[in-house]
């Protein structure tokens, strides 16, 4: 897709397939409760927003995102989880948070790819909305493998003690940010990490939300 019209063609493109737990953000019978997983075993984050699944044309400005370092893509995508944000508030009341932290990446990779593109969204959110970020809150203190092809009890041993708070959160609402939401073992582990160290309450904020 062409900028700067990307972020004009996806929202025009993506919709919402179904309705979504707002919690997990996975499939629910309403939009506005809690699905049966979540009362079961509710993950450790409040809410989770996202603006689509991971399918075209998301999935590639996503992709583009990750491999290019765009800024226009970056502007385009933030703008379009904005709108999602604004309009859950509108609907639901939702938190805006005092900071906002990114996904980190192990430093060797972000060594090699010279960014990391959950950054990229940050920044411009953090302006829109007035709140703070830091981009070195939360870092990654060692490399993990790939989570897809992983069991839940490997992947939450592969993502046990990855990550360290470096900045004070007690009493803070706080949205993790990232690109792509797949399993949430990530996002879990960074979430109760923040909890165990104060944070008042814990959102996931994401482009996409593998169903």
């Amino acid at each position: 897709l062409a900028m700067p019209n990307a972020a004009g063609v996806c929202a025009r493109a993506v919709r919402q397939r179904v309705s979504l737990c707002p919690q997990c953000g996975l499939p629910a019978a309403h939009p506005s409760l809690p699905c049966g997983r979540c009362l079961q075993k509710p993950p450790p984050w409040q809410r989770l927003v996202s603006v689509s699944d991971y399918t075209p044309p998301l999935s590639l400005l996503v992709h583009q995102l990750k491999f290019t370092r765009r800024s226009e893509i970056a502007a385009a995508l933030a703008r379009l989880l904005l709108q999602e944000v604004l309009m859950a508030r509108r609907s639901t009341g939702l938190q805006l948070p005092d900071r906002i932290v990114s996904v980190p990446l192990w430093s060797r990779r972000h060594w090699r790819r010279g960014f990391n593109q959950s950054d990229l969204l940050c920044q411009p959110l953090a302006h829109w909305l007035g709140c703070a970020w830091d981009s070195q809150t939360i870092t990654r203190v060692r490399a993990t493998a790939t989570q897809h092809h992983l069991s839940a009890s490997l992947r939450k041993r592969n993502l046990k003690n990855a990550f360290r708070l470096e900045l004070p959160v007690q009493g803070l609402h706080m949205v993790i940010v990232d690109d792509v939401v797949t399993t949430g073992s990530t996002v879990a582990e960074i979430a109760q990490l923040l909890l165990r160290n104060g944070a008042a309450t814990v959102q996931v904020w994401c482009l996409c939300r593998t169903l």
